[in-house]
């Protein structure tokens, strides 16, 4: 009599099993730490800025003053001429980097600050009665609540100089929502890995200062001469929140319009969101139970 050999899985059978089973495993290891992850997220900033006098108002200085710094080196030190403009819409050119740098700031963030996260709190981890999953999360959210009080500013600013609220910025609560979702999905596969190799948080380090100048915050990213560099910037994701912020805010459209085929642009970001919120879960998942034995 024959026992029948029993199969095992392929592999992309075991990553879909992963992923569903992280998609179920991530959500319930927050039931019942909403109120600790929030109360975290707060003292995280507060431990950031202890002992500072204006306390989380400096994580407003250090991007203000970096903003004043490109304003004054492209208008005035380069190119010559502060009232220049960008855009067939005649933007300011400080206007224009000013609603580009509010995602750049905290997508910058997310990602240096959440691919240390687990480094810098491995006293949770060997905590069974508190999950891994969430320090990700609070780390993020303390990062959205500087985003929320630059954008303030940012707004008020606008509303000033003549760029009245209107309907189009309705959608900044839905970019807001997806770069938040899409960047704590980032910091699910970034700080397990980080937390495994220093070299891959300085790696992390290394890319992140270069995307500044490849993400379209101080030039015009559908308005660059080779057709080829068009489409290829239409694959970072920076770009595309960047461009969102400015569509809802200054150019007043709707992300189904816009210069350089948004119908792409839409399509390419979200296949890219679901790949992202994927390979997070996995890789998660994956490293989890390792984690503890590493730190």
């Amino acid at each position: 009599m024959t026992e029948a050999v029993e199969k095992k899985p392929n592999r992309p059978a075991r990553l879909m099993h992963s992923i569903g089973d992280g998609l179920i495993r991530i959500p319930k290891e927050h039931i019942g730490f909403g109120k600790q992850i929030f109360m975290l997220a707060r003292q995280d900033l507060i431990k950031t800025y202890k002992g500072a006098v204006i306390g989380p108002f400096w994580a407003v200085m250090k991007p203000l003053f970096q903003l004043f710094v490109y304003w004054f080196a492209f208008t005035i030190g380069i190119k010559g001429g502060a009232n220049r403009t960008v855009t067939e819409f005649h933007i300011p050119f400080f206007i224009f980097i000013m609603v580009g740098f509010l995602p750049w700031c905290f997508m910058s963030d997310c990602v240096s600050r959440g691919s240390r996260c687990i480094r810098e709190n491995r006293q949770f981890v060997n905590k069974i009665s508190f999950p891994v999953s969430a320090i990700m999360t609070y780390t993020t959210i303390a990062k959205l609540y500087i985003h929320l009080l630059l954008f303030s500013f940012a707004y008020l600013y606008l509303v000033i100089v003549g760029y009245y609220p209107s309907v189009y910025n309705l959608q900044l609560f839905g970019y807001a929502a997806l770069m938040f979702i899409f960047y704590l999905a980032l910091t699910w596969s970034l700080a397990p890995m980080s937390a495994f190799s220093k070299d891959f948080e300085s790696f992390i380090t290394t890319i992140m200062s270069g995307l500044f100048w490849l993400s379209g915050i101080c030039f015009d990213s559908y308005a660059l001469d080779n057709a080829l560099i068009n489409k290829v910037m239409l694959f970072n994701p920076m770009t595309y929140f960047i461009n969102g912020y400015r569509k809802s805010l200054i150019y007043h459209q709707w992300f189904f319009e816009g210069f350089y085929h948004p119908d792409y642009e839409n399509l390419i970001f979200l296949c890219e969101f679901v790949f992202v919120v994927g390979i997070g879960i996995f890789n998660y998942n994956r490293l989890r139970k390792t984690l503890p034995d590493v730190l």
